[in-house]
């Protein structure tokens, strides 16, 4: 199995192309292996996708830093790929708790991990710029010399302040901070996406997967983009297929469901140790 720094080299080489690359999130260890097994080069963990599978809310109140880091660390476990980890707004506002969650994070085997500006105060959703900025280079510093992708995370867009501007001047001292990967979640379009792109020196993160329009990976390479990442779009995906599967038998009493299904012998292929999820 590759060692930590060999996971981190290959994850900072990805950001370093002039392509874009498709980092997807599994939600836990089996999903990890099926995804590592379709030959994707990466992956990043979702909270979201977490939250649902243990009947939880995404949500900064809802979901406790150990569990989050328990959960990752088996993803780790599952494959030899590099994992970056969504560690939400740092488990506290306090600069230091955001430092303390990067080492704890590379503790656990991640080779990157997120930040986010949220709040998880709805009257006041996302933090000032002076602590939002205290923030990422608080986790910066505790990352240098770790083997360690910091992305930083300015989420305006996903609590209704669609202020291009101020995102950008985030994004922008996010990285003079220390950050290595910059992520607006929820831009609008692909000129805003351009305009992002253009408008800073790090790679940039797109989400695709969310509500609203989509975009092909060759048109968000082309815009500028380096890393797309679905969040936790695959685990709804999944969840939307048990649903209407469990629709179907309840409703029609019938099971033409399973002809969909992935079938035994493929499951367990990727599943077995030493298998194509490794």
């Amino acid at each position: 199995m590759p060692d930590q720094q060999a996971k981190f080299e290959k994850l900072k080489a990805l950001h370093q192309t002039e392509s874009a690359f498709v980092m997807p999130n599994p939600w836990d260890a089996g999903s990890a292996r099926l995804l590592a097994s379709l030959g994707f080069q990466a992956l990043a963990t979702t909270s979201a996708g977490y939250a649902f599978s243990k009947g939880k809310l995404d949500s900064i109140a809802d979901l406790q830093r150990d569990e989050i880091l328990d959960n990752a660390a088996e993803i780790v476990g599952a494959t030899d790929l590099p994992v970056s980890a969504d560690l939400q707004d740092g488990f506290g506002a306090a600069p230091e708790i955001c430092a303390e969650t990067i080492r704890l994070a590379c503790w656990v085997g991640l080779v990157g991990g997120s930040i986010e500006d949220a709040t998880g105060d709805a009257g006041d959703p996302i933090h000032d710029l002076s602590l939002a900025v205290e923030r990422v280079q608080a986790a910066a510093e505790a990352a240098r010399g770790l083997p360690f992708l910091l992305t930083a995370r300015a989420e305006n867009f996903l609590w209704d302040r669609p202020d291009l501007d101020d995102t950008i001047r985030r994004l922008q001292a996010f990285s003079a901070a220390g950050a290595d990967v910059l992520y607006a979640p929820g831009l609008p379009d692909l000129q805003a996406i351009r305009t992002v792109c253009a408008a800073v020196d790090k790679p940039v993160n797109v989400v695709m997967g969310l509500a609203g329009p989509t975009w092909s990976v060759a048109e968000l390479a082309q815009a500028g983009v380096r890393r797309i990442s679905v969040g936790g779009s695959f685990a709804r995906a999944a969840l939307g297929a048990l649903m209407r599967a469990a629709e179907e038998v309840k409703t029609a009493g019938t099971f033409t469901y399973a002809a969909q299904a992935l079938p035994g012998a493929t499951v367990a292929r990727i599943m077995a140790p030493g298998g194509e999820g490794v």
